[in-house]
């Protein structure tokens, strides 16, 4: 039944256009996809301190009965987590005990480098075609779109969406999910053209999305968080600073040596 059901999920996601299907269903039939060896998604300036990123990659998640993710998840065993709205890990790993409630993202900052030979953009008319492109295709109203910023030397669009804390009507985790796949991947619609963003009548398209997630309750992520070669460069650097400021200290006592010497032969000599 479970393996019908995830298959259902593949086809209805190739067939709907008009309405989005919830992420954590997508996920789920994406990693029935990875376990048979097929393919899944590809893995690419905060907004504020407490955005995170979704770092894990593609897991086997718990939905609720409306699509929704269970706040704890787990990956088969005794390790389990908790998630945002968006199903992005949002605490440290723990065992199946972890106490999660329910938190959800209000704010996203998509971070998107647009493709060359289109010259430099207009941000006015560019905020307007993507608050165009991400109504007809994500169904993200306008009005949710707040503010645009442009980087015409490093091609570079930061767009942030955000919507009224409490608000439970719209699911910005929706947009994130088919957006990266658009420009990462593939798109989830048959026969769909990429995501593009119309300004003044020229197709601007885009080569790398990073995506920031904020939620109305801050993460509670700590330092057992970083990877070990994250935490390796750490010591290195340490390592490295200390090192330096060792040297600066034995040239200087050195320093001081040298002159007390040479300081002793000029007396010497005057006496």
């Amino acid at each position: 039944m479970k393996v019908l059901l995830a298959l259902f999920f593949v086809v209805f996601v190739d067939v709907v256009t008009s309405q989005l299907i919830p992420k954590c269903y997508l996920m789920k039939a994406e990693m029935y996809r990875a376990k048979k060896g097929q393919n899944t998604r590809l893995i690419g300036g905060k907004p504020e301190e407490t955005a995170i990123v979704d770092n894990d990659g593609i897991y086997d998640p718990v939905c609720e009965s409306n699509g929704n993710f269970k706040a704890v998840q787990c990956n088969g065993t005794d390790v389990c987590w908790c998630v945002n709205s968006a199903g992005v890990r949002r605490s440290d790993k723990g065992d199946k005990n972890i106490k999660c409630e329910p938190v959800d993202t209000y704010w996203v900052r998509l971070e998107m480098i647009h493709k060359g030979g289109v010259g430099a953009l207009d941000v006015v008319k560019l905020k307007t075609g993507i608050q165009n492109a991400l109504l007809e295709r994500y169904k993200i109203s306008k009005d949710l779109v707040k503010d645009v910023k442009y980087d015409d030397k490093g091609r570079m669009i930061v767009v942030d969406v955000q919507k009224l804390k409490g608000d439970r009507t719209v699911d910005l985790s929706l947009m994130t999910y088919y957006m990266e796949k658009d420009i990462k991947a593939l798109p989830l619609y048959t026969n769909s053209a990429p995501f593009e963003v119309s300004v003044e009548g020229t197709k601007v398209s885009m080569e790398n999305i990073l995506v920031y997630y904020v939620d109305e309750v801050p993460p509670t992520i700590t330092m057992r968080n970083l990877t070990g070669g994250i935490i390796a460069v750490i010591v290195v650097v340490s390592l490295v600073v200390v090192a330096g400021l060792l040297a600066l200290f034995f040239l200087g006592r050195q320093g001081k040596a040298r002159y007390s010497k040479a300081q002793a032969r000029e007396l010497e000599t005057m006496s």
